[in-house]
């Protein structure tokens, strides 16, 4: 009969505190609220110098049960806040909000899973994401429950059962999701494999499904490269999350991405990205969005970096050709050191965009009082700029 310690233990009460927070204010060229610049069509913006809101998420995990085998639970809770540049901290309606991100319990390194875990709740899973840009181009996350990394044949293997993607969608629908992860390929070099599917039911017009693939080679140029391949279709077409439960079968999604985190030597590091993604729907529309960023970061000393981050975002329709160029330049105090990701960072930067008539006409139709609209804060004109300041930490 295994034994059960259930209490406070060690620092902090058996405590880990994990989480994310950005805040700073900034003002365009014109003196009013920063604006940030965003391509319309395209899933997202390179961030440096370009992100418009206060945010941060709180998380608390305590293991509040423990077995002689190993074995452990643990309940983690984490609310998110978001409130924009230029309003009160009120966080609901049109200035932000607070949601619960995370809630659920685990009971993790199972022998009977070996050394798997079982879950139930809200959490955030198997997200992958661009830094620079804060893509998360595949997201399964949601609020279900599941069997996660369970060691079979030298690899990790999950399945989760999903009601609910995000806070925002209203409508419960049932997604199925499943991970296989470590697939060794060559030296450093490993692949993860995902497919999501979602049926056909009373909530969904015609289900979906989507794939993803993606090869991860460590210790490259210092950092990690990654490239990913995936495919949705039908209301897989949010590629990891559901669509929307209108979308027809017949819409397609493909992504191509390529992302580096390199860190050359102690005064060198930055970020690289270039991404294709394409969309056809059922009734016969479709566009085509091709980004590239870079962020190189130079630090002067162990507490000062330079960095400058230049993005392109491309949207082509049948009608339209939408470009959006973005460059930012900022000094940074990093009291962490010199690491790509060291955090806290405190930034001075100063941005500076420019857009064609096209990518204009389209944020008219779609984002009207937005930085690239004729309605928004730039008018008629095709280029803006903003200056500002920003902290941002993650932890632990």
């Amino acid at each position: 009969m295994s034994t059960l310690a259930i209490g406070y233990s060690g620092q902090g009460f058996g405590m880990d505190l994990y989480g994310y927070f950005r805040t700073g204010t900034g003002s365009t060229s014109h003196g009013g609220t920063q604006q940030c610049f965003q391509l319309p069509g395209a899933d997202s913006k390179y961030r440096l110098g370009n992100e418009c809101e206060q945010y941060g998420e709180f998380g608390l995990r305590q293991e509040f049960a423990k077995f002689e085998d190993g074995s452990s639970l643990e309940f983690s809770v984490m609310p998110g806040l978001q409130a924009r540049y230029g309003r009160d901290f009120v966080f609901h309606g049109e200035t932000g909000y607070a949601r619960l991100m995370e809630g659920y319990v685990q009971y993790k390194n199972v022998g009977a899973l070996a050394g798997g875990s079982v879950w139930a709740g809200k959490r955030y899973y198997k997200r992958n994401q661009i830094d620079i840009t804060d893509y998360y181009y595949w997201n399964p996350s949601g609020t279900g429950f599941g069997v996660e990394d369970v060691n079979y044949a030298g690899l990790k293997w999950s399945y989760a059962f999903f009601r609910r993607d995000t806070p925002f969608q209203h409508t419960s629908v049932t997604r199925h999701d499943v991970n296989v992860s470590g697939i060794p390929t060559n030296a450093d070099g490993a692949v993860d494999i995902g497919f999501s599917y979602v049926p056909r039911t009373d909530a969904v017009k015609d289900g979906g499904w989507s794939v993803f693939a993606q090869h991860k080679q460590q210790s490259f140029l210092g950092g990690v490269n990654t490239v990913v391949a995936e495919y949705g279709e039908g209301a897989g077409t949010g590629l990891g999350a559901v669509a929307t439960a209108s979308t027809s079968r017949a819409d397609r999604i493909w992504l191509a991405l390529d992302n580096l985190n390199w860190e050359f030597s102690q005064s060198w590091s930055g970020s690289v990205s270039a991404l294709y993604k394409k969309t056809k729907r059922a009734d016969g529309t479709a566009s085509d969005w091709t980004s590239f960023g870079v962020r190189p970061v130079y630090s002067f000393s162990e507490h000062f970096k330079f960095i400058v981050e230049l993005g392109v975002d491309r949207v082509k329709t049948s009608d339209k050709d939408a470009r959006l160029t973005k460059l930012t330049v900022a000094p940074t105090w990093s009291p962490n050191g010199r690491a790509l990701n060291a955090r806290p960072e405190l930034r001075l930067y100063y941005t500076y965009a420019r857009w064609n008539k096209d990518a204009q006409s389209l944020a008219d139709q779609i984002n009207p009082q937005t930085a690239l609209s004729s309605t928004g804060s730039f008018g008629e004109n095709t280029h803006g700029s903003n200056v500002g300041v920003q902290l941002e930490y993650w932890w632990p």
